[in-house]
């Protein structure tokens, strides 16, 4: 993400705790084969609103899509 999340000190505990919530393998995919095809310029902010999910999980879920 151009943001420089990946850059705060705080982004692993970020990822660490969005990789733990129980929805969140089932947010990934959804995003991945559903959202990211239809938009693939979709925000953090329209994920999270879209998927009624905390925008942390959303920032996490379309940085690791997006990178690779």
């Amino acid at each position: 993400m151009s943001d420089g999340y990946r850059d705060n000190p705080l982004w692993h505990i970020l990822v660490e705790t969005a990789q733990t919530l129980p929805m969140y393998s089932s947010h990934l995919s959804y995003t991945r084969d559903n959202i990211l095809p239809e938009s693939p310029m979709t925000t953090p902010e329209q994920l999270s609103q879209r998927l009624n999910m905390p925008l942390g999980e959303a920032l996490v879920i379309l940085e690791e899509l997006r990178r690779g």
